[in-house]
């Protein structure tokens, strides 16, 4: 009987099973020793490994014995194997009774073809890095998306050429950035910051909505010649944060809505007045704000009359004090219930008035330790860890290297992301520092300020990787003077 003449009642009859583990009513995937099983926990049972306790072999452990515990198929009596015929890999087959790996090699192969039956040369490391990753599955379900599929083969046959330029222009953005980031990280293009990158085009975008196209021509130089200058810079020096993206994109859009204004009013930028700019603050100003840098650019080069711009003096309306910030640092590290990372977050906030865009930065090899004694590498010098706080940092450390995985392999960082090679996004650790009840800015502000009254400002500079001037202000606001200085010889 074909499956088109079975009726719904017959399937159930013959598919539908109660799950010996999950209990629900489900198709059955498999009949083991302790009942049938479902999809669902077939598959979670195919991602269970460790050390057998009935043979004490480490292999893969689908089954279960009498009291639930897992143990290998042998020794559950599983009569299924779960070898590939290829690579001897037991865990999850497909068809052809292949592991995942090797049918996201195969898979692979195809699409990155130049037409001669091999993977385009430059795109090998592609391929070498996709098939060494951890959950060749989510590569597979990767894979099934029709525009990554399209754009592998496009890069494979020459279509798009393998550079930075060609694949700005692919129209569907967000597929492209995600594989060439894949491809930055195996070494196939040259690494550029991908923050820089998307904001290209974000840019590319922006300017070509602009209707009127003398607006146009000066958001560009603007843009250009000031801001892409300056960002390029700083990234030769160190990945962009995405606050720096944040406050380059307001200043377009705010320099965009600035001139929008001007022409509404009836006025010329050459011919801007005082009471236009007063005007143009008084209505938003905290939204408006950003546009100073392009009203600064326009009067240096001349393009508008020299004016003074409004500034308003914006404080702290609620800075968190000593006592409390010492409570919380004590919940921090007697509480077990939060999750160690953000633990170490919070104390790295609270202790050494680190932002989050910094932390996210640090690796493995930043925290050194030997027999004795902890640090952190936040500056020069590193900067010793206290006690319990030490103790719970190696803990952590320790649990990373137990879990090290291909995707986030290389560099080792201490707070990873769930991109490849990608460290943790800061929003991400803010808000699991928020959901611990730790108030990020203030806490850190709340410890940069006892520092710099407990130590020389360009101390604290050096040691936490701030600027001096930084220091030295915060510490005049704190009440603090340069004639305090740490208690003891200080010989160069």
């Amino acid at each position: 009987m074909s499956p088109a003449n079975v009726s719904r009642e017959q399937y159930e009859r013959w598919h539908i099973r109660t799950c010996a583990r999950c209990n629900r009513r489900a198709p059955k995937s498999a009949e083991w020793s302790d009942g049938p099983i479902c999809r669902t926990c077939f598959e979670r049972a195919m991602r269970v490994r460790g050390r057998c306790p009935g043979c004490d072999t480490e292999r893969l452990l689908p089954g279960r014995d009498t009291c639930g515990i897992a143990v290998c198929r042998d020794c559950a009596g599983i009569s299924r194997d779960f070898f590939c015929d290829r690579c001897g890999f037991e865990g999850m087959l497909l068809g052809g009774r292949l592991c995942e790996r090797c049918t996201l090699a195969d898979k692979l192969t195809t699409l990155l073809d130049d037409g001669t039956g091999r993977i385009h040369p430059p795109l090998v490391p592609l391929h070498d890095l996709l098939t060494s990753m951890d959950r060749p599955k989510s590569r597979l379900i990767w894979l099934r998306n029709p525009q990554v599929s399209g754009l592998l083969q496009d890069l494979a046959a020459g279509r798009v050429a393998l550079t930075h330029e060609a694949l700005q222009q692919v129209p569907t953005w967000r597929t492209a950035t995600y594989l060439r980031d894949l491809l930055m990280d195996s070494g196939a293009l040259p690494s550029v910051d991908r923050r820089l990158l998307l904001f290209e085009r974000w840019l590319a975008e922006r300017l070509g909505s602009i209707t009127d196209a003398e607006q146009a021509r000066l958001l560009q130089h603007f843009s250009i010649w000031h801001q892409l200058r300056k960002l390029r810079a700083k990234a030769s020096k160190g990945p962009l944060g995405p606050s720096t993206m944040n406050e380059c994109r307001q200043q377009i859009t705010q320099a965009s809505a600035f001139l929008v204004w001007l022409t509404e009013r009836g006025v010329e930028l050459p011919s801007c007045a005082q009471a236009d700019l007063d005007a143009w603050h008084a209505e938003k100003y905290a939204t408006r704000r950003p546009a100073r840098v392009f009203l600064r650019w326009c009067m240096t080069t001349r393009r508008m009359p020299t004016l003074t711009i409004p500034d308003r003096i914006t404080t702290n309306p609620n800075p968190m004090g000593q006592h409390r910030r010492i409570t919380v640092l004590q919940r921090i590290l007697t509480d077990d219930t939060p999750p160690l990372g953000a633990r170490i977050a919070a104390c790295l906030v609270l202790l050494f008035a680190q932002p989050v865009s910094r932390i996210v930065r640090l690796t493995v090899d930043d925290v050194l330790h030997d027999d004795e004694h902890v640090a952190f590498r936040l500056g020069d010098p590193p900067s010793p860890v206290p006690e319990p706080v030490a103790d719970l940092l190696l803990s952590y450390v320790q649990a990373l290297q137990d879990n090290t995985s291909a995707t986030n392999s290389n560099p080792r960082w201490l707070f990873p992301g769930r991109r490849t090679t990608r460290p943790m996004n800061p929003t991400t650790l803010r808000d699991a520092l928020r959901e611990i009840g730790v108030p990020v800015e203030r806490g850190r502000t709340a410890a940069i300020r006892q520092l710099v009254l407990q130590a020389p400002p360009p101390v604290v500079a050096q040691a936490l990787g701030y600027h001096d001037k930084s220091t030295t202000r915060i510490a005049a606001e704190a009440g603090g003077t340069w004639k305090k200085y740490a208690p003891g010889d200080h010989p160069r």
